[in-house]
């Protein structure tokens, strides 16, 4: 019984589970089951193999169910990071409103638009060190509206825009 139940669902111990439910429900049965051998083997091989067809099919069910659930927690962790970063950029342009015109057109540009320091600098006709000091005064402005955990978290979201 146990080399049968294995060949189906090759798990030594599921095996020796099914095959030991199967003697039990045997012995629970034996008053229903005609005392002829074959009656017997038949009843132990058709609950084995129903044991194993069922073992199967749960384990089925429960790799579904772990491919399902896994995508659902990676959803909603991208959801979450979403939300996140939404916030973040809410909370830059409410800062960015706040700056002087000059310094929110070259913040705007090099850190929304992901203009590099020469291309913000050729199209407002201006150096590209005042290109940088501008940034640095952007930042300098949104660091100081901010406290200090939620600018690391503006700075990874800026990075990553």
């Amino acid at each position: 019984m146990c080399h049968f139940a294995w060949q189906l669902i090759h798990d030594r111990e599921a095996t020796k589970d099914i095959v030991q439910d199967a003697f039990l429900a045997y012995w629970d049965n034996k008053d229903s089951i005609p005392d002829d051998p074959m009656a017997i083997k038949n009843f132990l091989y058709k609950l084995v193999k129903n044991s194993c067809l069922n073992k199967i099919r749960h384990d089925k069910v429960v790799d579904q169910h772990a491919k399902l659930s896994g995508n659902k927690e990676e959803e909603e962790s991208q959801i979450v990071a979403k939300i996140i970063r939404a916030e973040v950029i809410s909370e830059i342009h409410r800062i960015l409103k706040t700056m002087p015109n000059g310094c929110q057109t070259v913040f705007r540009m090099g850190y929304f638009e992901g203009l590099t320091n020469v291309e913000i600098a050729d199209k407002l006709q201006i150096s590209v060190n005042t290109v940088k000091t501008q940034k640095q005064r952007g930042l300098k402005i949104v660091k100081q509206n901010l406290n200090s955990e939620f600018f690391i978290l503006i700075l990874g979201t800026l990075i990553n825009i």
